[in-house]
């Protein structure tokens, strides 16, 4: 329909300066109404049932999800064939709609879903503003088979939502997978009359090692283990104090000394049985080996029997100090000291017993990409600040607190 009806107004007899003739023509003109049609609406939520008489089903489908009913456009469902309720369009029988939705009636023409209405709220919102994101009271596998059932594919999810989408579900996996793990121990207890004494022996071993919740020994043998791991921290710590480094240089012992060595044996000998225990009880020992936290410890253990058949078989080393220019025996003393620092390790098999850690792990594996990110602006500030105060040290004021650019690096990153 024209907006203007008539083109051939006389317009000489109009100012600027008189409001009543501008207001004279503007009556003239038809005014044509804004008529908003369902094709405005992607969505519309009925909260009667007597709304249902006023909808033209020829324009709207009436979905039913659960008691709640909603009205779409079919145009608005066509932009979607992939997904059930696009399906819809390309029903032509009772029985291709039957194969879609759950019930139809005919007479109302209201196709029912027997499904959650709070968890169509996502689908709604997808289907109305093409946005697909997660609510904040959902549960993450809930969502998940929702979105299953309904077509929608986690394409359409906005990218922070996927993110948190995907580490929930790889978390429920990884706890999934350990219960079947430990159902299937449990399983392998309810062993028959003709299985033999050991394999009884190396479920209960293994339930011991690997299981904190099977009994009273598997705890037992998780708080011996965390308590060793934190008395050997604390050693290592301590055993950095001046006093103590001053009589390992000189090579003499005292009490203090000799107390550190005998705490530090009996804990290298707790971890040396835990790893032969679960190594024993492995039912594939090449997996085993493969473990990374098993390779863990196997690095945190071998430090102290290496400096321990060194210095024993140079009892030369014990009276020398490492780092005093002394050749072969300086080179030995530096790599044993790096050796006896890798006992930090040991604050990694608290990741055995804490599940806060082992998330972290996993939060950690998935967020490599925004990991390398920081570390390249790490680098790009290194590298911008690191020739200025270079330059600003060295050639303005004449110090030679940083001599060269690559001494100013440490400076920088700090």
């Amino acid at each position: 329909m024209p907006i203007i009806s008539n083109a051939n107004h006389d317009f000489s007899n109009l100012s600027v300066s008189d409001d009543s003739s501008l207001d004279r023509i503007f009556t003239e003109i038809p005014e044509t109404e804004t008529v908003k049609g369902v094709y405005y609406q992607r969505a519309k939520f009925i909260r009667r049932p007597e709304d249902l008489l006023s909808i033209d089903h020829a324009l709207l489908a009436v979905i039913n999800v659960g008691g709640n009913r909603y009205a779409f456009p079919w145009s608005t469902l066509q932009q979607f064939p992939l997904t059930r309720l696009g399906r819809l369009c390309g029903c032509r029988s009772l029985e291709d709609i039957a194969g879609v939705c759950d019930d139809y009636d005919e007479a109302r023409k209201e196709f029912f879903f027997d499904r959650s209405p709070s968890a169509f709220r996502v689908i709604l919102n997808f289907l109305a503003a093409g946005k697909l994101r997660l609510l904040r009271e959902m549960c993450i596998l809930s969502l998940h088979d929702e979105l299953s059932y309904w077509g929608v594919e986690m394409a359409y999810m906005e990218r922070c939502c996927k993110r948190k989408m995907y580490t929930r579900i790889e978390e429920v996996h990884e706890k999934e997978r350990r219960e079947e793990e430990r159902r299937q121990r449990s399983a392998m207890q309810r062993v028959p009359v003709e299985e033999t004494q050991y394999r009884k022996v190396m479920n209960w071993l293994r339930d011991m090692v690997e299981n904190p919740q099977s009994g009273l020994p598997g705890k037992i043998f998780a708080c011996l283990s965390v308590i060793m791991v934190v008395v050997t921290v604390i050693s290592l710590c301590i055993s950095t104090m001046p006093d103590l480094r001053e009589e390992e240089d000189r090579g003499e012992c005292s009490s203090k000394c000799y107390h550190m060595f005998i705490i530090e044996t009996v804990c290298v000998a707790w971890f040396s049985l835990e790893f032969l225990l679960r190594f024993i009880q492995a039912r594939s020992k090449l997996d085993f080996l493969r473990g990374p936290l098993n390779i863990i410890d196997a690095m945190a253990i071998l430090p102290y029997y290496v400096s321990f058949i060194v210095t024993d078989e140079d009892p030369a080393f014990e009276h020398e100090r490492p780092g005093g220019g002394k050749g072969y025996l300086d080179k030995l003393g530096l790599v044993l000291r790096i050796l006896r620092a890798l006992r930090i390790l040991y604050v990694m098999r608290l990741a055995r017993h804490s599940l806060g850690l082992q998330t972290l792990g996993l939060t950690v594996r998935r967020s490599t990409r925004e990991f390398g990110l920081l570390l390249l602006f790490l680098c790009v500030a290194v590298t911008l600040f690191s020739p200025l105060v270079h330059l600003a040290e060295s050639e303005l004021t004449g110090t030679h607190d940083f001599s060269s650019i690559p001494a100013s690096y440490w400076w920088a990153i700090i």
